[in-house]
């Protein structure tokens, strides 16, 4: 792990070092996920799941709406009940 230290421009743009940029196989166009608390900034690579991931989470996912009987039907009220509310409550 390097650490190396990078400055703000005055658009707001921060230079990720080419030494990380390399260790992380960042390339131009990729995307990053910024949180910030407190003094601190986190960048996370944005990566899309592998096809075996993704196969897997909607295996989970799946299974969960088999074993809690959601139906299509049980989501469409919802949705249709939560877009009431939220309209007679004057919020979104």
């Amino acid at each position: 792990m390097a650490i190396k230290t990078t400055k703000i421009s005055k658009r707001g743009q921060v230079v990720v070092p080419k030494s990380v940029r390399e260790n992380l196989r960042l390339v131009e166009g990729d995307s990053l996920l910024v949180y910030g608390k407190g003094d601190t900034i986190i960048l996370k690579k944005l990566e899309l799941p592998s096809v075996k991931e993704f196969e897997r989470l909607v295996g989970w996912g799946t299974e969960f709406v088999r074993k809690k009987r959601i139906t299509r039907k049980k989501v469409a009220k919802a949705i249709q009940e939560f877009r009431g509310g939220a309209r007679a409550s004057g919020s979104r």
